[in-house]
């Protein structure tokens, strides 16, 4: 257990350091996410094959279709908040990425017939207030709109990521992280093939953190992710999620000197205690409704 929970923490440190290390990348967004998932599924394959798993996701071609779009929508995600990062900060795009896992939370009762609760309803409103605050200021100044687009975007398909993986039930662990980044790559790959062909300029002092990114922030932290949620609490996984957003915080003011205003820092506690309150709450109903059925047996 003690693995799992270093693992997971692990992982949210790095995939909140993202934001850090492709600043220090001079590519476009979408050359950076193409390095990215083809340094990373590389990378996994050679966890996978050392590891002597066995390729099951064939068996299953409907949940297998469901991995397909759910790396399609991680791959567009991915590019539309590395874009965010390059227009209007790491701090700002990471918020408004985060608020993906609440939309999630707001489709549940349509897409897995789960209860709007008061308590979801609260938490999206918070987040509401909370996005409305850390992103009214940046509205007001030019050329930030495109920015705060490009976020938005990478949460909605970040949403459309989670909901089809949650499908893929069948397809889990190692397996699942390795499907869904090949996918991601294709993706990736297809739409900057069209744009402008597979060749990418490397600028010289960029192959250092290009490498620190596919390697450690996605291989490495794909695997050390995947490899942990499964043998972790619901309520666990739920919460000590949002160490990814917080640490992208931390990092972006503390190694980039980015700063928010009292206003966008009271929003961005709306929106990451909104998004956490209607996870807890959901946690301890889930918890209680176990012990009750306890008892009845």
């Amino acid at each position: 257990m003690k693995n799992a929970y270093f693992k997971y923490i692990a992982a949210l440190l790095l995939f909140g350091s993202n934001g850090i290390v492709a600043s220090y990348i001079l590519l476009n967004s979408y050359e950076i996410v193409f390095l990215r998932t083809l340094i990373g599924i590389i990378f996994l394959i050679l966890i996978f094959a050392l590891l002597k798993h066995k390729v099951q996701f064939w068996k299953n071609k409907k949940h297998f279709l469901y991995i397909v779009i759910s790396g399609m929508a991680m791959g567009t995600s991915w590019m539309f908040l590395f874009e965010a990062y390059a227009e209007i900060g790491v701090s700002i795009a990471s918020l408004a990425y985060y608020c993906g896992p609440v939309i999630v939370m707001v489709l549940s009762p349509v897409i897995f017939r789960e209860k709007m609760t008061s308590s979801k309803l609260l938490g999206f409103l918070a987040v509401i207030i909370g996005m409305l605050c850390v992103n009214g200021q940046a509205l007001s100044q030019d050329g930030k709109s495109w920015g705060l687009i490009c976020g938005i975007l990478s949460a909605i398909t970040y949403a459309i990521m989670v909901v089809f993986n949650k499908k893929a039930k069948s397809i889990t662990g190692l397996e699942n992280a390795m499907c869904q980044l090949f996918t991601s790559f294709i993706t990736v790959a297809i739409f900057i093939g069209l744009k402008q062909g597979f060749s990418v300029n490397i600028v010289q002092g960029n192959l250092i953190p290009i490498l620190i990114l596919g390697v450690v922030c996605t291989g490495i932290g794909c695997y050390f992710y995947f490899s942990s949620i499964g043998g972790l609490p619901v309520q666990t996984v739920s919460i000590l999620g949002y160490l990814e957003p917080l640490s992208a915080l931390i990092f972006s003011a503390a190694i980039l000197g980015e700063k928010l205003s009292l206003v966008q820092i009271a929003g961005a506690v709306f929106i990451l205690g909104g998004a956490a309150f209607g996870e807890l709450f959901r946690s301890k109903k889930n918890e209680l409704m176990e012990e009750k059925g306890k008892v009845a047996l």
